[in-house]
């Protein structure tokens, strides 16, 4: 019987070992989770280069024959401006007079980080009329002496071309006097002269000096002064009257000047 039960127990024991050894041979290993993937970088979008900005114009659109434009212009956003036809590269703001013979439009071209942009301005060119008798000889003269005696300069506030009050008075004063003179010598000629202080830019007073010219000459004809007989020019700052640097030399020197034409 003990022995019995001696190889009972053994049998167990070598069993139980058995189903031991056979569980952790079966035992399913489990693959390791693979990496998370790396997160896809973001791009940020760059923001859009702001397109060239332009203000482009030309001063009068219309002219006669020999007669001058100033165009003017203002650029942003642009490294590189242009003008054509005859101009070529210009800085970004700026003026330049132009005297184009036939009828021209001017084109600005502007090109920066934003892309290319371009503006006109279009002129129309007449021919100029048949030029009036040549005066008898003295007419120019006596027309100068009239002047001096009937026609006033009319003067401007600073930087503008505006006929303020006092000038509005002179200039219908010079009308009477410019009829008189026109009905007396129906052959001569007026010039209607732009001038400036010495402030700023030459370029810049010519281009003021002649909306001044431009601004008492349209004025006259407005008071029944024969356009035809009547012409503009600008000086700007080069023929001063007075040479102090003062406001009552300055003011001296902002007027419409009247001279008898050749």
């Amino acid at each position: 019987m003990r022995l019995q039960r001696t190889v009972r127990l053994t049998q167990l024991a070598a069993l139980t070992l058995a189903l031991m050894i056979a569980g952790t041979g079966c035992k399913k290993k489990i693959a390791a989770a693979p990496p998370a993937p790396a997160p896809t970088p973001v791009k940020v979008a760059e923001a859009p280069k702001p397109k060239p900005a332009i203000t482009f114009s030309g001063d009068p659109l219309s002219i006669v024959r020999g007669d001058a434009v100033t165009l003017r212009w203002s650029v942003q956003n642009s490294d590189a401006v242009t003008i054509e036809p005859g101009v070529g590269t210009v800085a970004a703001s700026g003026s330049r007079q132009v005297y184009p013979t036939t009828a021209t439009t001017y084109v600005l071209r502007a090109s920066g980080p934003g892309g290319t942009e371009t503006a006109s301005v279009s002129i129309s060119v007449s021919a100029p009329s048949a030029p009036p008798p040549a005066a008898a000889p003295g007419v120019t003269e006596d027309v100068t002496r009239a002047l001096e005696r009937l026609v006033k300069d009319a003067y401007f506030g600073y930087d503008s071309a505006e006929i303020r009050e006092d000038a509005r008075a002179t200039l219908q004063r010079n009308s009477d006097g410019l009829k008189e003179i026109f009905g007396k010598f129906a052959n001569s000629t007026v010039i209607v002269e732009g001038h400036c202080d010495e402030r700023g830019s030459a370029e810049y007073n010519l281009g003021l000096g002649e909306r001044r010219a431009n601004a008492a000459r349209e004025f006259l004809v407005q008071l029944g002064v024969s356009g035809d007989k009547l012409k503009s020019v600008t000086y700007g700052k080069e023929r001063p009257v007075c040479s102090d640097a003062t406001e009552a030399c300055y003011q001296q020197n902002r007027r419409a000047h009247f001279a008898a034409g050749q």
